[in-house]
């Protein structure tokens, strides 16, 4: 995976604007899933979400000509297949931990995208950067509290997510970095879709019965009837997620991997105000802490950046 095509300068500082407005706008989606989640199935989730969302995508591509066919179908699909198995983990989670503690569970992530960007694609990764990122992991013990119930088998979910997660930025930085954003969304809302009917169908097919089916709803349950509210909902995180899912893909692509994953980290302090306007969830002052020492580890990254040379050119999607 060492190949990472023609060198360009990075964009460091839009890509930082760019992520900090990506996982804003992604926390508020997933507080909206978990709050849908003992009604509508995440296969449900996925296609309904997914069915607004491409024609969405489809329109601006249109309108803006850029094409529908990803430069390397196969690298696309396989980073599309790594992000569908994320969301699949991590909303799997929702409905039984709370939505800071799978939040938390998930922003391990940023510990392996150095690591594999480092051993994969040979990005650097200086000192500074290293301290960064282990003041950020530090944050993340705080928040979890070992010993809490966050450690009960439902957090390997969001844990398992987050390999998902790093596997597909890295693979986005080395082998999908010329691709356009909006290519790479539609190519994964299109999986998004096609999973969600065939995993229902299949579901259907089968015929569990009704007690693995309580057991669990989310993952298992059948199709629920939508209405006007639920279609609506639908069509906010299709939208949320468009705009999400280029937003990242656009970060990875023009800026160090390392870096983005700093920030990447606010994601936490995101899911933790939605938490509270949704559910009430309230931090603690170890998870204040945690946060704080969150923000100090993506401050230390941008110090470094912002004397790593020359001023990087601007660019576009």
């Amino acid at each position: 995976m060492a190949d990472r095509g023609q060198a360009r300068p990075d964009q460091t500082a839009q890509g930082v604007v760019i992520i900090l407005a990506s996982v804003l706008t992604m926390a508020f989606a997933d507080a909206v899933v978990k709050l849908v989640s003992a009604n509508i199935t995440v296969w449900q989730v996925f296609a309904a979400r997914s069915a607004v969302a491409i024609p969405i995508i489809i329109a601006v591509l249109l309108a803006t000509g850029v094409g529908l066919r990803p430069r390397s179908p196969k690298w696309a699909l396989v980073r599309s297949v790594l992000l569908l198995l994320t969301w699949l983990a991590f909303y799997a989670a929702l409905p039984v931990l709370s939505l800071s503690v799978a939040a938390v569970a998930v922003y391990t992530n940023p510990i392996m995208i150095a690591l594999l960007s480092a051993v994969l694609i040979g990005e650097p990764v200086t000192g500074r950067q290293w301290g960064g990122v282990l003041l950020g992991f530090l944050g993340v013990i705080a928040i979890l509290k070992p010993g809490t119930d966050a450690f009960s088998w439902f957090t390997l979910l969001p844990l398992l997510g987050a390999a998902f997660y790093a596997l597909a930025m890295v693979l986005t930085r080395s082998k999908c970095r010329d691709e356009a954003p909006l290519t790479l969304a539609l190519a994964l809302h299109t999986s998004f879709l096609v999973a969600g009917l065939i995993a229902t169908g299949l579901l259907a097919l089968i015929g569990l019965g009704t007690d693995t089916k309580a057991a669990f709803p989310f993952l298992l349950g059948d199709w629920a009837l939508m209405g006007v509210r639920e279609w609506g909902l639908m069509a906010l995180l299709g939208a949320l997620s468009a705009a999400y899912f280029v937003g990242v893909a656009r970060a990875y692509q023009i800026a160090a991997p390392p870096i983005i994953a700093t920030f990447d980290y606010a994601y936490l302090v995101s899911a933790a105000m939605w938490g509270f306007v949704f559910f009430s969830e309230t931090p603690d002052l170890l998870t204040i802490a945690g946060m704080i020492l969150i923000t100090a580890a993506g401050l230390l990254v941008a110090a470094r950046s912002s004397k790593s040379g020359p001023v990087e050119e601007a660019g576009s999607a």
